[in-house]
């Protein structure tokens, strides 16, 4: 269960690393672009002003073939005429004329294009027919689009964006990128000074991905942090590889991920594959490649600030600082919900807390200091300071601004003062977090910002943000032992399931302990059941039962002679073999095991909680193959069962044996290339040892 690198390819360069291919170097030349040509009318003319507007400082060549001018700027006929190669051009004409102008700026030696109609693969045959023609047009150009808005360059100015967007210039920042152009623009009016300095909407995404964009940005030592909102994977393989990259490169990497009620579209027999579906894999994937997932825009933007200021945190022990006792119990319940520590204060600490704070206020973590020291600058510094130099990991203050429009702002600003202070002389990760996100005023923000404290608007979102942060941490901490996935193409032929005896076999050859059994006919039942020795288990064998005791065909615990053979003649009707197996009785728990082979994926193992009530009890948690031991323990442990296999109110089970019946399950889908959907359910976790006493097998017949 161990991964392989996979060489790269591409030449070396003279420095030893690798050549980036011509798409590649094309797709840098379209983001940082020294030249425009923007080709079209309405749209290229919105395109000029967006980019007068952000101090683009490039030559930009309208192209159109009858107006003299766009926005007081000679217009060129065709794109033939330009003057120079352009690094990016803005494509804004009809979805048929695009295909033609990419195919003319390919063979010119353009960068790239941004292609804005409509019309292509997201309308039928006909458009996708288009989509595939406008693909080959481009040939070694980089392409966004079609059917996007656009990109937004705030580092160097460059706007190819055919409308109205809020953001403005910085000198570094995150980078975004998402598959739809409204929350593109919705985020680009963000209220909330998180410093984008890039954002590029996918449309269709018909050439360029997210993966090739991911290491585009990567490239940029400008970029902070990289958040993506993504309504699907089309390359996987491409997406962990970029992850991985950024990963060790020290980038943090924020999805916003939709389609969480998605279903898998393909009909599978396994109790895994309900378990397992497109959704899980995604999150697999995200967790396997260090990827923080969060589930609303807001989380999303409040992460990718709290990165872009102070990057992944080595843990998620926090302290919090409010003169509310109400604040402070609210921290403390949802800092639990979120994963994240409030220990208690080192002894010097609390000592120091306690001589500056008095006998009235109870020193605890989270701090409630009252409002005694409220509006006193050298007391909340000097509070504030000693909660710095607690060592913990970041350090929250609580402040909701009064409105200005209303009311005075002056002992809260003292507050951020004393906070601004205390950050300077102790050091360390610090938030300003306001409960509400209105409570955080921009001139408030933008001073933290300079300062390097992060400004967090919603106490909940902030928290997600710490978190994810620190699962980013841990994943940049391991990134040596993860490799890129592998996706094999699915299997073609006729599936076939294997019977339950067959499977076991199969399993066993690999190391999977099973019970002693015999598969015999109906006469030969009770002479294997007395050989074996009661208790016994008797199943009907048949290639077509999937789940054999929805239909009758297990019978548990006999113990005599008449017993079996009542229970073969209850069978008959479901097939005339039968197996005889020696009952295991002694567990301390049941798990299902399952692998998935999906084609966008490829192998997927899942634990959980097993037994006939898989589905109703879902517990369960999903590797994408292939998986370390440490990482299958780590799902055991996130299992709501796990009391149970570490000894809750009863002797514990085998731990390291259940490991280690998992790894063969995952040795035996590694070496099955025809493998569709595997399924052990249960395995028994007892006090000593892991056996499977019931296992489902469905592939696809490979040559041999």
């Amino acid at each position: 269960m161990t991964a392989v690198d996979t060489p790269g390819g591409g030449a070396m360069g003279l420095d030893g690393a690798p050549d980036p291919p011509p798409r590649a170097r094309n797709l840098r030349r379209l983001l940082s672009p020294r030249h425009l040509a923007v080709i079209g009318g309405d749209a290229a003319a919105e395109v000029v002003r967006q980019c007068r507007r952000l101090g683009f400082t490039g030559a930009i060549r309208p192209v159109h073939p009858s107006r003299s001018e766009i926005e007081g700027l000679p217009c060129h006929r065709s794109v033939a005429e330009l003057p120079e190669v352009p690094d990016a051009a803005f494509v804004a004409v009809p979805r048929e004329a695009t295909v033609e102008v990419v195919r003319q700026l390919a063979e010119l030696g353009a960068g790239g294009a941004v292609c804005h109609a409509s019309g292509f693969a997201e309308h039928g045959p006909g458009g996708a027919e288009l989509q595939r023609c406008l693909v080959a047009a481009a040939g070694d150009m980089a392409l966004i689009g079609p059917n996007c808005i656009g990109s937004l360059d705030y580092l160097d100015g460059a706007a190819l964006w055919p409308d109205q967007h809020g953001g403005t210039r910085v000198d570094r920042g995150v980078g975004v990128i998402t598959q739809s152009g409204n929350i593109g623009q919705n985020i680009t009016m963000q209220r909330r000074s998180l410093p984008v300095a890039r954002l590029i909407t996918l449309g269709n995404a018909a050439l360029t991905g997210v993966a090739e964009l991911v290491e585009a940005m990567l490239a940029d030592p400008r970029i902070t942090a990289i958040g993506l909102h993504l309504e699907g994977i089309d390359d996987v393989a491409a997406l962990s590889r970029a992850a991985l990259r950024a990963l060790r490169r020290g980038v943090p990497v924020v999805v916003l991920k939709s389609g969480t009620s998605e279903l898998g579209a393909q009909a599978n027999l396994s109790h895994t594959s309900s378990l397992a579906g497109s959704d899980v894999l995604c999150d697999a994937l995200f967790r396997r490649t260090g990827m923080a997932r969060v589930h609303r825009v807001e989380t999303f933007v409040e992460a990718l600030k709290f990165l872009h200021v102070h990057g992944a945190l080595d843990g998620g022990a926090i302290t919090s600082a409010s003169c509310s006792g109400g604040e402070a119990a609210l921290v403390a319940d949802l800092a639990e919900r979120s994963g994240l520590e409030l220990p208690e204060f080192p002894a010097g600490t609390a000592a120091e807390l306690r001589d500056l704070l008095g006998e009235r206020v109870a020193v605890a973590n989270p701090l409630d200091y009252h409002t005694y020291i409220w509006g006193d600058l050298p007391a909340q510094t000097a509070c504030f300071t000693a909660l710095f130099g607690a060592g913990f990991d970041c350090h929250l203050l609580l402040v909701d601004f009064p409105r200005d429009d209303r009311c005075a702002a002056g002992p809260w600003s003292t507050a951020v003062d004393a906070f601004v202070a205390a950050q300077r002389s102790a050091g360390g990760a610090g938030c300003a977090v306001s409960a509400l996100p209105e409570g955080l005023p921009e001139p408030v923000r933008l001073r933290l910002l300079a300062e390097g404290i992060a400004p967090m608007q919603g106490l909940s979102d902030c928290l997600a943000a710490i978190r994810a942060a620190v699962r980013i941490g841990a994943a940049q901490r391991e990134v040596g032992s993860v490799r890129p996935l592998e996706v094999p193409a699915m299997p073609t032929g006729a599936a076939r399931q294997l019977d339950e005896a067959a499977g076991k076999r199969a399993l066993a050859g690999f190391g999977l302990a099973v019970p002693d059994g015999r598969v015999v006919d109906a006469g030969g039942a009770a002479a294997a059941a007395a050989a074996l020795g009661p208790p016994v288990v008797v199943k009907a064998v048949s290639a077509e039962l999937a789940h054999k005791s929805d239909a009758g065909g297990v019978r548990l615990g006999l113990t005599g002679a008449q017993q079996v053979t009542d229970a073969v003649a209850g069978m008959a009707a479901l097939g005339d073999r039968f197996l005889v197996e020696r009952m295991v009785d002694d567990a301390v728990a049941e798990l299902i095991v399952g692998v998935r082979r999906d084609p966008r994926f490829g192998l997927a193992l899942t634990v959980g909680a097993g037994g006939v009530l898989v589905e109703l009890v879902r517990d369960s948690a999903t590797l994408l193959l292939p998986a370390t031991r440490a990482e299958v323990l780590d799902a055991l442990r996130g299992l709501r069962i796990w009391p149970l296999l570490a000894g809750f109110r009863g002797p514990a089970a085998d731990v390291d044996a259940v490991v280690e019946a998992i790894a063969a399950i995952g040795r035996y889908a590694a070496a099955h290339a025809g493998l569709l959907e595997l399924d052990v359910n249960p395995l028994l976790a007892r006090t000593h040892g892991a056996v499977a006493v019931d296992v489902l097998v469905r592939e696809v017949e490979e040559d041999r």
